[in-house]
């Protein structure tokens, strides 16, 4: 039950981590219209649909069949379909740009705030019995506030600098399932590597009878690891479930997960009400811990050094969204043929389906919140209450191993001179290790570091002997507390105290092929006339940076071309500029930068059949 097929159904689900047999999707042609004068105030009062659109695909996308890219602010979508009711119905956004009010049958489902979080409404009081349903959606998207977090969504007409093309209303899958009268809410699972041990969370919904019990089946390599009852109480189960610890480490690191072996543990989980199952739903999770103790990455325990790429996950025809479920895999799948052990997802939250294919095929993942660009009081609580959804959403995945809150000071512009912006970095670090202590946290990545796990540097450099000047071997890490950044910034500031806190090269490279900026608004950090020369300097680039001990990690700039951004390893179709092998050579560096990790072991047939085409 829980071998390739599995994986394979799972991976077309919109929510991986949490699947049931019964759900819809509302994907494909929706009526569409623009409201730029904002006449409307129910759908009901909309006569006439004078567009077509194809969700999830934005419509500043060609994807979508609109490719409008002018500023607008009001949209208004609408699809009729059938379905007969039955429990309770629930329908979910992956996610809406910016703020989102749902009706069903002309009658108010509810709102939601926050670009990138996904969310959810019971529908079921506002069927028709009849079967015959409407949907209608209007979104609100300014796209010149900086006051919200928005990431890389330019606030020009056209795209400049390193900003792209807006992403407006719905951008992520929009679904339905229907579920029994009573449910299973959402779970939650945090592995206890030191204790061998799966911490399991379940928070039902409904109305409970006594002695309503929640079956729990892990198993992994086909091996079944646990099958036990619980008891639940006040509609919540929390239980800390012990494995067998087989003690040799040989066995031990059959169950870990890694990108080596990313070994997963499935899970079946029952809601038995009266000795019937009620609900069923399909999870996973696995036995994996990370941690910073003096000065390194600690994976499982151990030090392991991070080969990162800087990912901003947009296409050229579909922007934000991926084309498909395949695209979303097969990012996944070259960054780890590249040589790379992780990516840092920059300025994005990605669809689930991503981290899903990086929780399966290995890949560690950032996660960074998008950002504002102004700070105010409106931007602090759309900033914190969005990421506090986010990390609810996305704490499961084990491939997640480091939240980013802040990046280069977007938001937090004068976080070295003012006590308020340094305050607000302050608080969601700790606000993100309450919410999750069990992953490192960059407070504010690039420069101006004070609270954080990780100390990143952001330096451009092309010049491989500047770069050893900066961090070689003469330099301590005591050398850089409180300098300059290669960028004019301090790298700590006024609150930093180190406590063994890892440094690394958070972006680094830009280089770009082929790019005339006279005859071309596109560019690059450095620019290079052809392939053999980008490989040549990425090869010098790569070995200098892994003969800078300082570091326990990098990530180079960047996967792909995006738009006017043309230094990527790839282009934005995702063909190499030069020899994926010969990239993932120079990545993965000499032995003593090789982590067990890098070793993947394509004898295992499922990894096998994942990797290939």
């Amino acid at each position: 039950m829980m071998g390739q097929n599995w994986l394979k159904d799972v991976s077309n689900y919109p929510r991986p981590q949490f699947k049931r047999d019964h759900w819809m999707s509302l994907d494909g042609s929706w009526n569409f219209c623009f409201d730029d004068e904002h006449l409307f105030v129910e759908p009901r009062e909309i006569q006439k649909w004078p567009l077509k659109i194809n969700v999830p695909f934005a419509p500043e996308s060609k994807q979508s069949g609109i490719e409008d890219n002018n500023f607008h602010r009001h949209f208004w979508y609408q699809r009729e379909f059938e379905l007969r009711p039955k429990g309770k119905t629930i329908l979910h956004f992956g996610a809406v740009d910016y703020v989102a009010k749902v009706w069903v049958n002309d009658r108010f489902a509810g709102i939601h705030e926050g670009g990138s979080a996904s969310f959810s409404f019971e529908i079921t009081h506002l069927l028709n019995e009849s079967g015959q349903q409407k949907i209608s959606v209007y979104a609100e998207d300014d796209p010149r506030d900086l006051a919200k977090p928005r990431g890389k969504q330019d606030w020009h007409l056209e795209p400049h600098s390193i900003w792209y093309p807006r992403t407006s209303g719905i951008w992520q899958s929009v679904w339905l399932e229907q579920v029994s009268e009573t449910f299973i809410d959402r779970i939650r699972w945090t592995p206890h590597l030191e204790r061998w041990e799966i911490g399991f969370e379940a928070y039902l919904s409904g109305d409970m009878k006594d002695g309503t019990i929640l079956n729990v089946k892990l198993t992994a390599n086909d091996l079944l690891l646990v099958q036990d009852a619980y008891q639940v109480i006040a509609g919540e189960v929390h239980r800390r479930i012990a494995l067998s610890d087989p003690g040799i480490d040989d066995f031990r690191n059959e169950l870990l997960w890694s990108p080596e072996k990313p070994t997963l543990i499935h899970a079946e989980i029952e809601l038995i009400e009266d000795g019937k199952v009620i609900d069923r739903v399909l999870s996973y999770t696995a036995l994996r811990s990370v941690d910073i103790q003096n000065e390194h990455f600690l994976l499982n325990g151990r030090p392991y050094y991070l080969k990162l790429v800087l990912d901003q996950g947009y296409w050229p025809e579909t922007l934000m969204t991926a084309p498909s479920t395949e695209a979303l895999k097969l990012d996944v799948e070259l960054t780890k043929k590249m040589g790379f052990n992780g990516v840092r997802k920059h300025q994005k939250i990605e669809d689930p389906r991503y981290l899903f294919w990086a929780d399966c095929l290995g890949l560690l993942v950032w996660e960074e919140m998008p950002s504002a660009y102004r700070f105010t009081h409106d931007s602090v609580e759309r900033l914190t209450k969005e990421w506090i959804d986010i990390i609810d959403r996305d704490y499961n995945h084990p491939c997640i191993v480091t939240w980013v809150p802040f990046n280069e000071s977007w938001g937090v512009p004068d976080l070295a001179q003012k006590p308020a912006h340094r305050n607000c970095v302050k608080a969601l670090y700790h606000l993100t290790k309450t919410l999750d202590p069990t992953r490192p946290v960059v407070g504010n990545d690039g420069w101006e570091n004070s609270a954080t796990d990780i100390v990143g540097i952001h330096d451009y450099e092309n010049v491989p002997e500047s770069l050893q000047k900066r961090y070689g071997l003469e330099v301590k890490f005591s050398d850089l507390v409180g300098k300059r950044s290669p960028a004019g910034r301090q790298m700590t500031i006024e609150g930093y105290a180190h406590t063994g806190q890892a440094l690394m090269l958070t972006e680094f490279g830009g280089i770009a092929l082929n790019c005339d900026k006279k005859k071309s608004k596109n560019w690059g950090y450095s620019v290079c006339a052809t392939s053999a020369e980008f490989r040549d300097k990425y090869k010098i680039l790569l070995e200098t940076i892994h003969q800078l001990k300082i570091f326990s990690g990098f990530c180079y700039t960047q996967l792909t071309d995006t738009f006017q951004e043309t230094n990527g390893l790839l282009y934005a179709d995702r063909t190499p500029k030069f020899s994926i092998d010969e990239i993932a050579k120079a990545t993965r560096g000499p032995i003593s930068h090789v982590n067990d990790v890098d070793r993947m072991d394509f004898g295992n047939p499922l990894l096998h059949d994942l990797m290939s085409p």
